[in-house]
């Protein structure tokens, strides 16, 4: 599809570009990035070209990973990254996709990244069709789950032994967060790409 670009009262969501590949090299020399997220260590400037060059362009245009960047309406300055990942399932009845996300250390503790995921799950359940959003983070990542309860999503719990990371088996934390646990009317503009398939029937338990 089509990159789209979306906007709250703070910040513009746009695609990468290949300008975005200095600050992104920058960021992501913070060890907090690469200890919580999959971006390679140690990270080069090779890494941040191809991440903003090839990665973010392809999955546009693959349907696979929609990857905005997260920058200052008041001066273009990058707040971080956000993705939704795994939408090749919206082809099939599962209309899933997991949010993730990494905010450069100057930019944290100012609400930006929940503004933002606010924004973009808005956008998957209005325009994409999404039904079920999953946010995955290691076990003890608090600052990532402070952004995910911030954007509405409910904490599922543990998966033992899911995430493998520099050789050891770690356990993550997973939520959830659906359509319904939303209110309808403060949702921001955004361009709509795909059309809104109809809603799949929902039977929670107990019955």
């Amino acid at each position: 599809m089509e990159p789209v670009t979306l906007t709250t009262g703070r910040l513009l969501l746009r695609p990468f570009g290949p300008a975005d590949a200095p600050a992104v090299h920058s960021a992501c020399q913070d060890p907090a990035i690469p200890r919580w997220t999959p971006v390679p260590s140690p990270y080069g400037r090779e890494d941040a070209e191809r991440y903003v060059g090839t990665t973010a362009p392809e999955g546009w245009r693959d349907d696979t990973l929609y990857t905005f960047a997260v920058v200052t309406r008041d001066g273009g300055t990058l707040v971080g990254a956000m993705s939704l990942v795994r939408l090749a399932q919206l082809r099939t009845p599962e209309r899933q996709a997991e949010l993730g996300y990494w905010t450069a250390r100057e930019q944290r503790g100012k609400g930006y990244t929940s503004e933002a995921a606010r924004a973009v799950v808005r956008w998957a359940f209005r325009d994409l069709g999404v039904e079920r959003l999953e946010w995955h983070a290691e076990a003890g990542n608090d600052a990532s789950w402070a952004v995910a309860r911030a954007a509405g999503f409910h904490r599922e719990g543990t998966l033992r032994a899911k995430l493998v990371r520099g050789g050891i088996r770690r356990d993550i934390w997973i939520g959830s967060l659906l359509p319904s646990d939303l209110p309808p009317d403060t949702a921001p503009d955004g361009s709509a790409s795909l059309p809104a398939p109809e809603p799949t029937p929902y039977l929670p338990y107990p019955r």
